[in-house]
């Protein structure tokens, strides 16, 4: 089971691709966590967005921002996994490539993320360590993490 990463600009992202994108996102943070948000941002236009192909479905996605948009540090942000995949475990590697993508994209080695609490120990596997008390973001505990 092999999933083709992409990383790709905003305007280079095809109408399929985008409408995949935002459905997985909308899967996840809208329906899946039963959260009524915004996802359209606006930073979707400056972000460099990694994804993962299987089987013709985009099943994971994640942004990729340079320092100075999101935090000091480079971030990674709305990282999610269609849940009907989760069980392979692409999710470490969707954050092995977003690691890697910061470096060859942007030059950077620190990475900040706004995460959700529970997932703590997940990013703790990839090198991030908390660096805030809990703050509630629509209505979700998070924590923000860096990673040197």
């Amino acid at each position: 089971m092999i999933v083709q990463w992409k990383i790709k600009a905003f305007d280079a992202l095809t109408v399929y691709e985008l409408y995949d994108i935002l459905k997985l996102r909308s899967k996840i943070f809208v329906v899946e966590q039963n959260c009524a948000y915004l996802d359209l941002d606006d930073k979707d236009k400056i972000a460099l967005h990694l994804f993962g192909e299987f089987e013709g479905k985009i099943v994971a996605h994640a942004r990729l921002f340079k320092a100075g948009i999101c935090y000091d540090n480079a971030s990674i942000g709305r990282v999610t996994v269609d849940a009907d995949y989760r069980d392979k475990k692409w999710g470490h590697d969707l954050m092995r490539e977003a690691i890697a993508g910061i470096l060859l994209h942007f030059g950077e080695s620190q990475i900040t993320i706004g995460a959700q609490l529970y997932l703590k120990k997940f990013y703790e596997s990839h090198r991030f360590v908390q660096t805030s008390e809990m703050y509630l973001e629509d209505d979700i505990p998070h924590i923000e993490m860096q990673r040197e």
